[in-house]
């Protein structure tokens, strides 16, 4: 966090510290948005956080819209609602479309820019990370890990975890899951989405 110029905004900044962060992942379904949100809450529950994981289906998964809503927290999460996300991170135009308005002031707008016009215009008061992420999958033959490319850049532009822990996270939940096989890709993709490039 930047150190604040006055006491008020002091004060919002411990307050947003100690409450945690609140992320929307959105995209069309089969973009890996969901499961991007599964591996934030894994890695807040690993470090004993409270999490929070509300996820939104299009009427079809695949191919269709699909968003989920994150928190992340020390203390008790009251609502499932998000109005104002800290991140957003986005797969295709239509998330921007929809969520941006959303998005904090002086929160993170992530952009999956393989996908969403290099022209696109926006919110001039909140931080844009645009990263290739699809194209970045390909290159590391691993074509469903652009949500992976994404979590690089989420971690490696926001104080939410580490980019050590982070990358520990995926490769623990991926291991659970019996597909530790493809942990040396998505390690590959995560640390391109570091990288920025």
């Amino acid at each position: 966090y930047e150190i604040c110029a006055c006491l008020v905004g002091s004060e919002m900044c411990i307050r947003d510290r100690i409450m945690g962060k609140e992320i929307i992942c959105a995209g069309f379904g089969g973009q890996g948005v969901l499961t991007a949100g599964m591996l934030l809450i894994n890695a807040g529950m690993e470090q004993d956080k409270n999490v929070l994981f509300y996820p939104s289906y299009g009427s079809e998964m695949r191919g269709g819209t699909a968003n989920c809503t994150v928190k992340v927290s020390e203390k008790l999460i009251a609502s499932p609602i998000s109005k104002h996300p800290d991140i957003l991170f986005t797969m295709n135009t239509p998330a921007i479309d929809k969520f941006e308005e959303r998005l904090k002031p002086g929160g993170l707008l992530l952009v999956n820019s393989s996908i969403v016009p290099e022209d696109r215009k926006y919110r001039d008061d909140i931080k844009i990370i645009k990263i290739p992420a699809t194209d970045i999958a390909a290159e590391v033959r691993n074509p469903k890990g652009a949500n992976l490319v994404m979590l690089g850049a989420l971690a490696a532009n926001s104080d939410l975890f580490s980019v050590e822990y982070m990358e520990s996270a995926i490769v623990s939940f991926f291991e659970k899951k019996g597909k530790g096989k493809y942990n040396e890709k998505n390690v590959a993709c995560y640390r391109r989405g570091v990288a920025g490039k």
